[in-house]
């Protein structure tokens, strides 16, 4: 049977393709220490006690039946709520699309603003399923590599200097999947302001901006004065400061002109997002759930400060100190040329981080990501390691890592 031409442009996700080479052979090597899994961006923490009784009380009171398109109501005011008192920032609730998950929210407002052909500006290293959202409904994403004296993010410079006839807007996320960098705030506003005088859309992800750690970063891009945080696209989850990963379920905030379209996408593609994961997650902004939520961003932190320091003595040199999420995007270069692994190759398989981590898997247990997925310019230099595992597990990894440097 003939692929759509659309289908075989999207490019496999190599984070889960290694996920399963590492339960392929921590079955191999039953009865030996088990597997650590430092390579799936997933909290280890889940929904929080008030958020599963929501969820159950639901079920049993047969609230499963289809919502509105654009989310229940009370959710998306409470969602509204939690922007204002967390961040400051004034959001009508009627700018809030509930979808379900980023994923959908991201397949919404590619499918909203992109027309075949049209370009879409994104710094190199980033998160892979963002490019493929933009491949999906025909426009082209044009990786433009960013290293870590910008933090791993485009700058307004780039923006300007990239900008063509073909280009539509920019794509970004802050704080970032792999870097765990954000964008300083003066940086955002001159690229919202670049992108405002071409007419064009900016477009970000702030599904970890709940897990920044640095109060100079941990604002949202709707707050950017000048009404530039009018014209921005937000996109946003439950999945990560909300430790909902599996309920897919997320959000878009978006200027009020393009709700209508946005609902229309919605109505036809989704229906509308899980009925019981709504009802649970109004729980989310529940006192005791949100007290919670901050002692769980409290333990991320704490996880991040003990685990960057000493990758950074092994050798695995993180060059840009993560200001949120749970990720270390780690230069392998040293290491590599200590265990004899080629540092670049014509082939990703050949060498760098690609097969640096079927090593780690091997020798340590240990499986993390290689930089294949995120990054085009250098793709064998860095591996992400997920910092989102109890410290228990981050102290054994290192202690691996350790006995086999």
């Amino acid at each position: 049977m003939r692929v759509s031409r659309r289908a075989e442009r999207i490019e496999p996700f190599y984070v889960m393709e290694l996920a399963k080479a590492a339960t392929r052979l921590a079955t191999e090597s039953a009865g030996q220490r088990p597997m650590i899994y430092l390579n799936i961006g997933e909290p280890d923490f889940t929904a929080p006690p008030l958020v599963q009784q929501a969820a159950e009380r639901a079920i049993r009171d047969g609230r499963s039946q289809y919502t509105q398109a654009l989310g229940l109501p009370a959710l998306r005011e409470a969602i509204a709520g939690w922007y204002g008192t967390h961040f400051g920032a004034t959001v009508d609730p009627a700018r809030i699309v509930v979808t379900a998950g980023a994923s959908a929210a991201l397949q919404l407002a590619c499918l909203a603003l992109i027309d075949a052909g049209d370009e879409i500006l994104m710094p190199d290293p980033s998160y892979p399923c963002n490019r493929q959202f933009v491949q999906a409904a025909e426009g082209e994403a044009r990786m433009i590599p960013c290293g870590p004296d910008q933090r791993f993010q485009l700058s307004a410079e780039q923006v300007r200097a990239h900008w063509g006839e073909r280009t539509r807007g920019v794509l970004l996320a802050s704080p970032s999947n792999p870097t765990g960098t954000s964008i300083a705030r003066d940086e955002l506003q001159r690229i919202a302001t670049t992108v405002r005088e071409r007419d064009g859309i900016t477009l970000i992800d702030e599904i970890y901006l709940g897990l920044s750690h640095d109060a100079a970063y941990g604002q949202t891009a709707l707050t950017l004065p000048d009404g530039l945080g009018g014209t921005v696209i937000s996109v946003n989850s439950f999945s990560k400061y909300f430790n909902m990963t599996g309920w897919r379920l997320g959000w878009l905030v978006l200027p009020p002109a393009l709700v209508p379209a946005v609902e229309r996408l919605a109505q036809n593609l989704f229906i509308c997002p899980s009925a019981i994961s709504q009802h649970a997650a109004l729980a989310c902004f529940e006192p005791d759930s949100l007290a919670e939520y901050e002692r769980r961003r409290a333990a991320f932190k704490a996880r991040r400060d003990y685990f960057i320091p000493q990758l950074n003595r092994l050798g695995l040199t993180v060059p840009v100190m993560p200001d949120g999420a749970f990720y270390a995007w780690a230069d392998v270069r040293a290491l590599c040329q200590r265990w004899g692994i080629p540092p670049e190759a014509s082939e990703p398989e050949a060498g760098g981080s690609w097969p640096l981590a079927f090593e780690l898997m091997r020798r340590c247990q240990l499986a993390a990501t290689p930089g294949r997925d995120f990054a085009q310019a250098e793709p064998g230099r860095y591996l992400r390691f997920s910092t989102a595992n109890a410290m228990e597990q981050l102290q054994e990894a290192v202690a691996r890592l350790e006995a086999a440097w």
